[in-house]
């Protein structure tokens, strides 16, 4: 089985600092965000004192999870190629940003896709070979994948409702989620792989 690559270790211990750093620095530099009631997505919008950071930072996340999709080789390949079409969805909902007010239909498409992967890739990139890490096999991948979709759904949900008063909240929590989950697993089996070396 193909070892995790350095750069996939690197782009997963950055992915969650990177993830946090971008939508906190920009919303610190935008008076009156309401980081509670107003999507990270805002702080991209065309209207946005901030875009041009948070538009950055969107796109540093894309190619972090380009990287982990080409070196992560551990995981199977269908779950690389998740992995490597949710990077192709942040670049574009960076590309059709939303509007402060309304929103646009190719951001939400853009946006979902991506959250949608970033919960899914980890069934795709099971792995039920004897050999392969804990990690990657179908119970630890049904469980973690049915916690990160119930996640991106209560999210979606509350996105999608006009009424919602508190969707900046749930994006962060599921933003901060999604970043950890493929960082944690990256760790987890570069660790493991690298014990086995010394044995």
């Amino acid at each position: 089985m193909k070892p995790i690559g350095r750069p996939a270790l690197v782009a997963a211990i950055i992915g969650p600092i990177q993830s946090v750093l971008g939508w906190s620095m920009a919303g610190a530099l935008w008076v009156g965000y309401d980081p509670i009631r107003q999507t990270i997505s805002d702080l991209a919008a065309n209207e946005s004192p901030v875009q041009w950071i948070m538009s950055s930072f969107f796109v540093l996340g894309g190619v972090l999870t380009l990287i982990a999709s080409i070196y992560a080789r551990t995981f199977a390949m269908p779950g690389r190629i998740a992995l490597l079409l949710a990077a192709i969805s942040t670049f574009g909902l960076t590309i059709f940003p939303t509007p402060l007010i309304g929103y646009s239909i190719w951001h939400r498409v853009f946006a979902i896709a991506s959250f949608v992967l970033s919960a899914g890739w980890h069934l795709f990139a099971m792995r039920t070979r004897k050999d392969a890490p804990w990690i990657l096999k179908p119970p630890a991948a049904v469980i973690g994948t049915a916690l990160q979709t119930a996640l991106a759904l209560w999210f979606l949900s509350s996105w999608t409702d006009p009424n919602t008063t508190n969707v900046g909240v749930w994006e962060r929590v599921v933003a901060v989620s999604q970043a950890l989950y493929v960082s944690v697993i990256v760790i987890v089996i570069y660790i493991g792989q690298r014990k086995n070396k010394t044995r």
